[in-house]
Formats: C-alpha cells, sequence, structure tokens
C-alpha cells in the first residue's frame, strides 16, 4: 500500500475513533418534565438547544408551579391537546411577558413534539403549550405564515404518548370561554415537575 493511502487511512480511523464522542456530547438528553394529568404521566424532554428561550421560559412556569391544577382545555383528535392557561372553572392565569418566537430553523411540528401556543402574533407566546398528536408540518416557519413564523417546538415526548392520544379520544364541547373542543370530563394537568437537568 503506497505510504500517503496509508497515512490518509489512519487519519480517517482517527477521525472515526473520536466521532462516537462527538455524537455522544451532541446527543446529551435535555432537561427533563413530568407532567401527572388525570389521564396518566407524560415525560417531556425538553430541547435548549433548538428553543432555548421556549425552554428557559417554560421551565420558569414549571419552577413557579404555575402549571399545576390547569387544564388541557382544548383537544382535538388528530391534531394536538392543548393546556397550560386555564384553572378548572376556565379562569385564564396572568402570565409574565411572551416569549420570542425561535420557530425559524428549528424543529418540525410532529407527532409527539411539545409546542408553545400563541395567538396570530408570532410572538406572543407565554405559558399555554400543545402537544401534537399527528405530524402538523403546516405549523412550521414558512412562507405560508405570518413573517414566515410558525408554531415553537421545544420539547418532544419521551413517555407517555398513549396519554395525550387519550386526551384527544375524550369527548368534547362548549366550556368555559370555548365554543368546541373542550373535554366534557375535565382533563387536569396537576403537577408539573423537573425530574432532570
Amino acid at each position: 500500500m503506497p505510504l500517503n493511502r496509508l497515512i490518509a487511512l489512519v487519519a480517517a480511523l482517527a477521525l472515526l475513533a473520536g466521532a462516537p464522542q462527538v455524537m455522544a456530547q451532541s446527543a446529551a438528553p435535555g432537561p427533563r418534565v413530568q407532567l401527572e394529568t388525570s389521564l396518566g404521566t407524560i415525560v417531556i424532554e425538553l430541547e435548549p438547544a433548538k428553543a432555548p428561550k421556549s425552554v428557559e421560559n417554560f421551565l420558569n412556569y414549571v419552577r413557579a408551579g404555575f402549571y399545576d391544577g390547569t387544564l388541557f382545555h382544548r383537544v382535538i383528535p388528530g391534531f394536538m391537546a392543548q393546556g397550560g392557561g386555564f384553572t378548572p372553572d376556565f379562569k385564564q392565569k396572568p402570565t409574565t411577558k411572551p416569549v420570542p418566537n425561535e420557530s425559524p430553523g428549528g424543529l418540525a411540528n410532529l407527532r409527539g413534539t411539545v409546542a408553545m401556543a400563541r395567538t396570530g402574533d408570532p410572538h406572543s407566546a407565554t405559558a399555554q403549550f400543545f402537544i401534537n398528536v399527528a405530524d402538523n408540518r403546516f405549523l412550521d416557519a414558512g412562507p405560508r405564515q405570518t413573517g414566515g413564523f410558525g408554531y415553537t417546538v421545544f420539547a418532544r415526548v419521551i413517555q407517555g404518548m398513549e396519554v395525550a392520544d387519550r386526551m384527544v379520544a375524550a369527548p368534547t364541547g362548549p366550556a368555559g370561554p370555548f365554543d368546541k373542543d373542550a373535554p366534557r370530563t375535565p382533563i387536569v394537568l396537576s403537577k408539573a415537575t423537573i425530574i432532570s437537568r
């Protein structure tokens, strides 16, 4: 074997030897939050590398106990389950300032991801979030969205996706300020807890 090919082979092997370590560092898990609901427990893993402001915003609400005792107030089969903003008597909880939209260049709204809910203003997300129960790519950043902004994905379900599926299968109707899509039997998020950092 010619010397230059041998040197190239040794260099390639040296690079490959270091690759698993680099891959392990980039694949390090993000913080995990446990959501205890009246239909079961969901564990989500946050994505601080892709949506740092949204992750910190969500963790601040969790640390403050904001989500404890709130509703999943809007559930739509084949779409999503939304919660984090209303008390069981449908009073909207006061929030802190909105978080900037981080959807461009971020994660896709695929089944099992968790995204920030917002109004038509791309930068209006505060505390409410939703769990995608289907691939909802039409919510991603792109030219069809206001200013190109979509809905910021900041986490993914790593345990308990069947709970979200049960949520969207619940019978719905009007309740509180909503004329439809509210579960007839309240789905309560009793406690949100940071279980790993």
